[in-house]
Protein backbone atom coordinates (compact mmCIF):
# COMPACT_ATOMS: atom_id res chain seq x y z
CA UNK A 1 0.00 0.00 0.00
CA UNK A 2 1.45 3.44 -0.87
CA UNK A 3 2.54 5.54 2.11
CA UNK A 4 1.79 9.22 2.72
CA UNK A 5 5.10 10.19 1.16
CA UNK A 6 3.47 9.79 -2.23
CA UNK A 7 4.85 6.50 -3.59
CA UNK A 8 2.25 6.27 -6.32
CA UNK A 9 2.30 5.37 -10.01
CA UNK A 10 3.00 8.41 -12.20
CA UNK A 11 3.50 6.52 -15.45
CA UNK A 12 2.41 8.60 -18.43
CA UNK A 13 2.22 11.81 -16.38
CA UNK A 14 4.07 15.01 -17.24
CA UNK A 15 5.15 17.29 -14.40
CA UNK A 16 6.79 20.73 -14.45
CA UNK A 17 8.84 21.62 -11.34
CA UNK A 18 10.26 25.13 -11.06
CA UNK A 19 13.59 25.65 -9.34
CA UNK A 20 14.34 21.94 -9.66
CA UNK A 21 18.11 22.24 -9.94
CA UNK A 22 18.60 21.90 -6.15
CA UNK A 23 16.97 21.40 -2.76
CA UNK A 24 13.28 20.61 -2.44
CA UNK A 25 12.66 21.14 -6.13
CA UNK A 26 15.34 18.64 -7.15
CA UNK A 27 14.07 16.02 -4.70
CA UNK A 28 10.48 16.59 -5.82
CA UNK A 29 11.42 16.17 -9.47
CA UNK A 30 13.67 13.17 -8.83
CA UNK A 31 11.04 11.37 -6.74
CA UNK A 32 8.28 11.95 -9.30
CA UNK A 33 10.58 10.82 -12.12
CA UNK A 34 11.35 7.69 -10.10
CA UNK A 35 7.61 7.06 -9.95
CA UNK A 36 7.44 7.10 -13.75
CA UNK A 37 6.65 10.73 -14.55
CA UNK A 38 8.22 12.72 -17.33
CA UNK A 39 9.63 15.76 -15.54
CA UNK A 40 10.38 19.17 -16.94
CA UNK A 41 13.03 20.83 -14.80
CA UNK A 42 13.11 24.62 -14.84
CA UNK A 43 16.10 26.63 -13.67
CA UNK A 44 17.58 30.07 -14.29
CA UNK A 45 21.12 28.67 -14.59
CA UNK A 46 21.56 26.43 -17.63
CA UNK A 47 24.64 24.56 -16.35
CA UNK A 48 23.07 23.74 -12.98
CA UNK A 49 19.84 22.80 -14.72
CA UNK A 50 21.59 20.37 -17.08
CA UNK A 51 23.41 18.75 -14.18
CA UNK A 52 20.14 18.35 -12.28
CA UNK A 53 18.29 16.88 -15.27
CA UNK A 54 21.09 14.36 -15.81
CA UNK A 55 21.11 13.41 -12.13
CA UNK A 56 17.33 12.99 -12.10
CA UNK A 57 17.50 10.75 -15.18
CA UNK A 58 20.23 8.67 -13.56
CA UNK A 59 18.18 8.22 -10.38
CA UNK A 60 15.10 7.29 -12.38
CA UNK A 61 17.15 4.82 -14.41
CA UNK A 62 15.88 5.90 -17.80
CA UNK A 63 16.78 8.30 -20.59
CA UNK A 64 14.43 11.22 -21.09
CA UNK A 65 13.08 11.12 -17.57
CA UNK A 66 13.91 14.80 -17.18
CA UNK A 67 14.35 17.67 -19.58
CA UNK A 68 15.38 21.26 -18.99
CA UNK A 69 13.74 24.59 -19.71
CA UNK A 70 15.77 27.65 -18.71
CA UNK A 71 14.12 30.88 -17.61
CA UNK A 72 14.18 33.40 -14.77
CA UNK A 73 11.06 33.85 -12.63
CA UNK A 74 12.28 37.35 -11.80
CA UNK A 75 12.05 38.41 -15.45
CA UNK A 76 8.50 38.42 -16.82
CA UNK A 77 9.62 38.32 -20.46
CA UNK A 78 11.78 35.32 -19.58
CA UNK A 79 8.79 33.63 -17.91
CA UNK A 80 6.77 34.08 -21.09
CA UNK A 81 9.56 32.55 -23.19
CA UNK A 82 9.85 29.67 -20.73
CA UNK A 83 6.11 29.02 -20.82
CA UNK A 84 6.18 28.99 -24.64
CA UNK A 85 9.03 26.45 -24.60
CA UNK A 86 7.20 24.24 -22.11
CA UNK A 87 4.06 24.33 -24.26
CA UNK A 88 6.13 23.44 -27.33
CA UNK A 89 7.68 20.45 -25.56
CA UNK A 90 4.75 18.92 -23.66
CA UNK A 91 1.50 18.00 -25.40
CA UNK A 92 -0.09 17.37 -22.00
CA UNK A 93 0.62 18.76 -18.54
CA UNK A 94 -0.65 16.86 -15.53
CA UNK A 95 1.05 18.71 -12.68
CA UNK A 96 2.71 22.10 -12.20
CA UNK A 97 4.78 22.45 -9.03
CA UNK A 98 5.57 26.10 -8.25
CA UNK A 99 8.59 25.45 -6.08
CA UNK A 100 11.25 28.10 -6.78
CA UNK A 101 11.72 30.94 -4.31
CA UNK A 102 14.19 33.33 -2.73
CA UNK A 103 14.76 35.21 0.51
CA UNK A 104 16.78 38.43 0.32
CA UNK A 105 18.25 40.47 3.15
CA UNK A 106 18.48 43.65 1.10
CA UNK A 107 15.90 45.15 -1.19
CA UNK A 108 16.66 44.72 -4.87
CA UNK A 109 14.57 45.17 -8.00
CA UNK A 110 14.06 42.93 -11.01
CA UNK A 111 14.52 43.98 -14.62
CA UNK A 112 10.81 44.85 -14.59
CA UNK A 113 11.31 47.24 -11.67
CA UNK A 114 9.56 45.10 -9.05
CA UNK A 115 10.84 44.16 -5.60
CA UNK A 116 12.68 40.89 -6.19
CA UNK A 117 11.27 38.65 -3.43
CA UNK A 118 7.67 39.49 -4.34
CA UNK A 119 8.45 39.14 -8.05
CA UNK A 120 10.27 35.80 -7.90
CA UNK A 121 8.10 34.18 -5.22
CA UNK A 122 4.71 35.41 -6.45
CA UNK A 123 4.52 37.34 -9.72
CA UNK A 124 6.65 34.88 -11.71
CA UNK A 125 4.70 31.79 -10.57
CA UNK A 126 1.40 33.67 -11.02
CA UNK A 127 2.23 34.48 -14.63
CA UNK A 128 3.66 31.05 -15.41
CA UNK A 129 0.61 29.28 -13.99
CA UNK A 130 -1.78 31.40 -16.01
CA UNK A 131 0.20 30.87 -19.21
CA UNK A 132 0.05 27.09 -18.69
CA UNK A 133 -3.57 26.90 -17.56
CA UNK A 134 -5.07 26.02 -20.92
CA UNK A 135 -2.71 23.05 -21.22
CA UNK A 136 -3.55 21.96 -17.67
CA UNK A 137 -7.28 22.20 -18.40
CA UNK A 138 -6.82 20.14 -21.56
CA UNK A 139 -5.01 17.44 -19.55
CA UNK A 140 -7.56 17.00 -16.77
CA UNK A 141 -7.49 15.79 -14.15
CA UNK A 142 -4.53 18.07 -13.45
CA UNK A 143 -2.98 19.76 -10.43
CA UNK A 144 -1.20 22.97 -9.44
CA UNK A 145 0.96 22.64 -6.33
CA UNK A 146 2.53 25.76 -4.83
CA UNK A 147 5.22 25.70 -2.14
CA UNK A 148 4.32 28.35 0.44
CA UNK A 149 5.59 28.48 4.03
CA UNK A 150 4.58 28.82 7.66
CA UNK A 151 6.45 32.12 7.40
CA UNK A 152 3.14 33.58 6.18
CA UNK A 153 2.23 33.68 9.86
CA UNK A 154 4.49 36.70 10.31
CA UNK A 155 2.44 38.76 7.82
CA UNK A 156 -0.16 39.78 10.41
CA UNK A 157 -1.07 42.94 8.51
CA UNK A 158 -1.83 41.00 5.36
CA UNK A 159 -0.55 41.91 1.91
CA UNK A 160 0.02 45.65 2.50
CA UNK A 161 -1.50 46.59 -0.83
CA UNK A 162 -0.34 50.16 -0.27
CA UNK A 163 3.28 48.99 -0.39
CA UNK A 164 3.49 45.69 -2.30
CA UNK A 165 6.95 46.64 -3.56
CA UNK A 166 8.25 47.30 -0.02
CA UNK A 167 9.52 50.73 -1.00
CA UNK A 168 8.70 52.36 2.32
CA UNK A 169 9.81 49.64 4.70
CA UNK A 170 11.95 46.59 4.03
CA UNK A 171 12.83 43.72 6.33
CA UNK A 172 13.97 40.55 4.57
CA UNK A 173 11.98 37.97 6.52
CA UNK A 174 8.92 40.19 6.69
CA UNK A 175 8.90 40.61 2.92
CA UNK A 176 9.50 36.89 2.49
CA UNK A 177 6.57 36.11 4.80
CA UNK A 178 4.26 38.33 2.75
CA UNK A 179 5.41 36.64 -0.46
CA UNK A 180 4.51 33.27 1.07
CA UNK A 181 1.16 34.70 2.13
CA UNK A 182 0.73 35.70 -1.50
CA UNK A 183 1.33 32.06 -2.51
CA UNK A 184 -1.53 30.90 -0.28
CA UNK A 185 -3.91 33.65 -1.36
CA UNK A 186 -3.05 32.97 -5.00
CA UNK A 187 -3.88 29.30 -4.48
CA UNK A 188 -7.16 30.17 -2.77
CA UNK A 189 -8.32 32.35 -5.66
CA UNK A 190 -6.97 29.97 -8.31
CA UNK A 191 -8.93 27.10 -6.79
CA UNK A 192 -12.09 29.23 -6.81
CA UNK A 193 -11.61 30.11 -10.47
CA UNK A 194 -10.93 26.48 -11.40
CA UNK A 195 -13.99 24.99 -9.73
CA UNK A 196 -15.57 22.39 -12.00
CA UNK A 197 -12.68 22.31 -14.50
CA UNK A 198 -10.94 19.18 -13.22
CA UNK A 199 -7.82 21.18 -12.27
CA UNK A 200 -7.06 21.47 -8.55
CA UNK A 201 -4.81 23.94 -6.73
CA UNK A 202 -3.24 23.46 -3.31
CA UNK A 203 -0.39 25.05 -1.35
CA UNK A 204 1.90 23.69 1.33
CA UNK A 205 4.49 24.29 4.00
CA UNK A 206 7.45 21.94 3.40
CA UNK A 207 8.98 22.36 6.85
CA UNK A 208 12.22 24.18 7.53
CA UNK A 209 14.53 22.50 5.08
CA UNK A 210 18.31 22.31 4.70
CA UNK A 211 18.58 23.73 1.17
CA UNK A 212 20.18 26.69 -0.59
CA UNK A 213 17.74 28.96 1.26
CA UNK A 214 19.50 32.24 1.89
CA UNK A 215 22.63 31.10 0.05
CA UNK A 216 24.66 32.76 -2.72
CA UNK A 217 24.95 35.94 -0.67
CA UNK A 218 21.19 36.53 -0.69
CA UNK A 219 21.01 36.53 3.11
CA UNK A 220 23.40 38.64 5.16
CA UNK A 221 23.90 39.89 8.68
CA UNK A 222 21.71 38.43 11.44
CA UNK A 223 19.53 36.54 8.95
CA UNK A 224 22.53 34.75 7.46
CA UNK A 225 23.94 34.03 10.92
CA UNK A 226 20.61 32.64 12.13
CA UNK A 227 20.29 30.36 9.11
CA UNK A 228 23.85 29.10 9.57
CA UNK A 229 23.35 28.32 13.25
CA UNK A 230 19.99 26.58 12.74
CA UNK A 231 20.87 24.69 9.54
CA UNK A 232 21.99 21.45 11.30
CA UNK A 233 18.48 21.17 12.76
CA UNK A 234 16.67 21.63 9.45
CA UNK A 235 14.97 18.81 7.53
CA UNK A 236 16.74 17.14 4.64
CA UNK A 237 15.54 18.20 1.15
CA UNK A 238 14.13 14.69 0.64
CA UNK A 239 11.92 15.03 3.73
CA UNK A 240 11.01 18.57 2.76
CA UNK A 241 9.79 17.35 -0.63
CA UNK A 242 7.35 14.81 0.79
CA UNK A 243 4.28 17.05 0.87
CA UNK A 244 4.97 18.41 -2.62
CA UNK A 245 5.24 14.86 -3.95
CA UNK A 246 2.11 13.83 -2.06
CA UNK A 247 0.04 16.67 -3.51
CA UNK A 248 1.42 16.03 -6.99
CA UNK A 249 0.68 12.32 -7.03
CA UNK A 250 -1.61 10.95 -4.33
CA UNK A 251 -5.12 9.69 -5.21
CA UNK A 252 -6.12 10.82 -1.70
CA UNK A 253 -6.15 14.45 -2.86
CA UNK A 254 -7.44 13.91 -6.39
CA UNK A 255 -10.50 16.11 -5.79
CA UNK A 256 -9.13 18.38 -3.10
CA UNK A 257 -8.59 22.04 -3.98
CA UNK A 258 -7.92 25.35 -2.27
CA UNK A 259 -6.27 23.77 0.76
CA UNK A 260 -3.02 24.39 2.63
CA UNK A 261 -1.07 21.27 3.64
CA UNK A 262 1.55 20.55 6.30
CA UNK A 263 3.11 17.09 6.62
CA UNK A 264 0.76 15.77 3.92
CA UNK A 265 -2.32 16.84 5.84
CA UNK A 266 -4.72 19.76 5.28
CA UNK A 267 -4.14 22.46 7.88
CA UNK A 268 -5.74 25.83 8.51
CA UNK A 269 -3.34 28.65 7.60
CA UNK A 270 -3.49 31.88 9.56
CA UNK A 271 -6.67 33.95 9.40
CA UNK A 272 -5.14 36.53 7.05
CA UNK A 273 -4.30 33.70 4.62
CA UNK A 274 -8.01 32.77 4.39
CA UNK A 275 -9.16 36.25 3.34
CA UNK A 276 -11.07 35.68 0.08
CA UNK A 277 -11.39 39.40 -0.65
CA UNK A 278 -7.63 39.87 -0.29
CA UNK A 279 -7.13 36.85 -2.58
CA UNK A 280 -9.34 38.41 -5.28
CA UNK A 281 -7.63 41.77 -4.93
CA UNK A 282 -4.17 40.23 -5.14
CA UNK A 283 -5.20 38.40 -8.31
CA UNK A 284 -6.41 41.60 -9.94
CA UNK A 285 -3.27 43.52 -8.98
CA UNK A 286 -1.07 40.66 -10.15
CA UNK A 287 -2.81 40.65 -13.54
CA UNK A 288 -1.96 44.32 -13.90
CA UNK A 289 1.64 43.96 -12.76
CA UNK A 290 2.36 40.99 -15.05
CA UNK A 291 0.58 42.46 -18.07
CA UNK A 292 -1.78 39.50 -18.20
CA UNK A 293 -4.67 40.52 -20.42
CA UNK A 294 -8.13 40.73 -18.87
CA UNK A 295 -9.96 37.49 -19.43
CA UNK A 296 -6.75 35.53 -19.97
CA UNK A 297 -6.75 34.30 -16.37
CA UNK A 298 -8.70 31.33 -15.04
Amino acid sequence: MPDRQGKFDMQGKTVVVTGANSGIGFETAATLAGMGARVVVTARNADKGREAAAAIGARAGRDGAAQLVVFDLGDLASVRRGADEILDQVPRLDVLVNNAGVVLTERTETVDGYEATFAVNHLGPFLLTNLLLDRLRASTPARVVTVASAAHGAARRGMRFDDLQSEHHYRGMGVYGRSKLANILFTLELARRLEGTGVTANSLHPGTVRTGYGADGDARGFLAFGIKVARPFFLSPAKGARTSVFLASSPEVAGVSGQYFVKCRPTQPRRWARDTEAARRLWQVSEQLTGLAAGRAA
